[in-house]
């Protein structure tokens, strides 16, 4: 039986012995599982996902991803395992802005060996059918500076690179949001879509509630943080 993607036990994390602004008796998200994570803001959600992604450690209790627990793992092995089973989709999307689009998808391949192993031996083929896969089909943009693209272009190529090389877990925070209303169904249709056919869970963070009913499960930071959120 294999583990969840996903398995938080009593943790808590508080900044600089500050009152725990996290506290999860319980959080396990399926292997395969797409789930939908509201809260407002304050409410704990990028805290969540830094101790998710091992950027940040807790103080208490146990984190385990993909069956690995993070607190058994340095700094640096952390940033390997992060590297390596989580695609991250970020906010503001931290691509690179002297890189062209599909060398921006490639950088995953370039930090990772083990994702670079399963693209196979055309990873700039695989960029290719991601990017075009996310609605970016026109061959002239691939090798456009980033900065060249629109802000909703961008962002696919922000999804793009999280799916570079087929990772166990994805993780979107706030991935529609410089979408306008006719593409953010039609994109998160797209990304279940290539989630689904490499077996990754997907955790999608977002206010855009009108998404929720096309995931298996939601989750709201209220139900699952027990800690007194931020005034």
């Amino acid at each position: 039986m294999q583990p969840p993607a996903i398995e938080l036990d009593h943790v808590q994390f508080s900044w600089s012995g500050a009152p725990p602004v996290l506290s999860i008796p319980s959080f396990r998200v399926a292997k395969g599982e797409r789930v939908f994570l509201k809260g407002a803001s304050g409410s704990g959600k990028s805290t969540l996902l830094g101790l998710i992604g091992g950027v940040l450690t807790h103080d208490a209790g146990d984190v385990r991803i993909l069956g690995q627990p993070l607190q058994e793992l340095s700094a640096i092995r952390r940033d390997a395992f992060r590297a390596s089973h989580i695609g991250y989709i970020f906010q503001m999307f931290n691509l690179l802005p002297f890189l062209s689009t599909v060398e921006n998808v490639l950088l995953t391949t370039r930090f990772s060996r083990e994702r670079a192993s399963r693209v196979g031996g055309d990873p700039r083929g695989e960029a290719k059918r991601l990017l075009a896969a996310l609605g970016l089909r026109d061959p002239a943009l691939l090798e456009r500076p980033i900065t060249a693209l629109s802000i909703g272009q961008q962002q696919r190529v922000a999804a793009a690179r999280a799916l570079m090389g087929r990772p166990e877990l994805v993780i979107a925070d706030e991935p529609t949001s410089a979408l306008d209303t006719d593409s953010r169904f039609d994109f998160l249709e797209l990304l279940q879509s290539e989630c689904a056919a490499a077996g990754s869970s997907l955790l999608f963070v977002s206010h855009d509630t009108g998404l929720a009913g096309a995931f298996d499960r939601t989750v709201a930071m209220g139900d699952i943080n027990v800690a007194r959120p931020l005034s």
